[in-house]
């Protein structure tokens, strides 16, 4: 066993063979959005992307569902597989079953296994003093599928945020093959400042974030902080966090946006300096959503985990 629990990375590593891991994960949630093929999409890309965080390629996966048959038609639960199927065809990933039950609410994810390559296997406790994080997506999906959800949201955010969650983190395999990152980890309930929090602890380091750097989904998120459109999920990880953040050079937004829960969020990158050129150009040849340099790495320190700048 390679990487367990212990230091709550994105999946679990097992070595089979010299060479060769399996990298095993899990997950699952109730409906974000109304359409039942782009919930499919989605869920199966979030389960996806704890391999792709680890540096490994989805080789299979198991579909897990829930849904009460009173109340959810079989075409609809055909649709959300066929979400599911598309997007995991998409990241190289043959869903060969899986189990389903009935459920209260809909429910639906992937049990995804892929492999990597334990020379090229990326970990969210290998950062280092030094390094610089990079973000490639924009935060505020929390905020804004609970907008969606309040029927308030603009047609032009729920569209940008759908396609942002649909996104595969397939680039997480391409950086790690070619050996860029000292870490890695993906955005998703914890929020940023949550899984920077377990980077740090896995890794014995601090870090400094640029709260102006993070790029946000549109000033619309603002506006719906400001409104009170903040999930419990987001409100729960502020809560959590404050014990471990310097807040004082952050506005209350800021801190929301920063601690949002996230779904199928982006990857968040430690990268020492002499290699960030060659990972900025593997992003823009990947066409990430964003390629955000959002802060730093630095040796442990007492007091806050983590600290904010400018």
């Amino acid at each position: 066993m390679l990487v367990n629990s212990a230091t709550a990375d994105d999946a679990g590593v097992y070595r089979v063979d010299r060479h060769r891991a399996l990298v095993q994960t899990v997950d699952f949630f109730t409906p974000i959005v109304d359409d039942p093929f782009v919930y499919g999409q989605i869920a199966a890309a979030n389960s996806i992307s704890d391999v792709f965080a680890m540096g490994g390629r989805p080789v299979t996966a198991l579909n897990i569902i829930g849904f009460p048959s009173n109340k959810v038609p079989p075409k609809t639960v055909t649709a959300i597989l066929r979400g599911g199927l598309t997007k995991a065809a998409e990241a190289g990933c043959a869903i060969i079953g899986g189990h389903s039950i009935r459920n209260p609410e809909p429910i639906y994810g992937l049990a995804v296994t892929g492999l990597v390559d334990v020379r090229k296997l990326m970990t969210n406790a290998r950062a280092r003093p030094g390094d610089l994080l990079v973000l490639t997506k924009p935060l505020g999906t929390g905020i804004a599928t609970t907008a969606i959800k309040r029927g308030i949201a603009s047609r032009a955010l729920a569209r940008r945020v759908v396609m942002l969650m649909s996104r595969l983190n397939s680039v997480g395999a391409t950086i790690a093959e070619a050996g860029l990152v000292s870490a890695a980890t993906d955005i998703t309930g914890f929020g940023l400042i949550g899984h920077l929090v377990s980077v740090c602890r896995a890794s014995g380091v601090s870090a400094d974030i640029d709260p102006a750097a993070v790029p946000v989904i549109s000033d619309e998120i603002i506006d719906l902080i400001n409104g009170g459109c903040v999930p419990g999920g987001s409100k729960e990880n502020l809560y959590t966090t404050t014990v471990m953040v310097d807040w004082k050079k952050t506005r209350p937004e800021q801190r929301v946006v920063l601690t949002d829960a996230q779904t199928s969020g982006g990857l968040l990158l430690s990268v020492a300096a002499k290699k960030l050129s060659a990972v900025l150009r593997t992003l823009e040849k990947a066409r990430t959503p964003c390629a955000a340099v959002i802060g730093t790495i630095r040796a442990r320190r007492r007091g806050a985990m983590i600290c904010m700048t400018n």
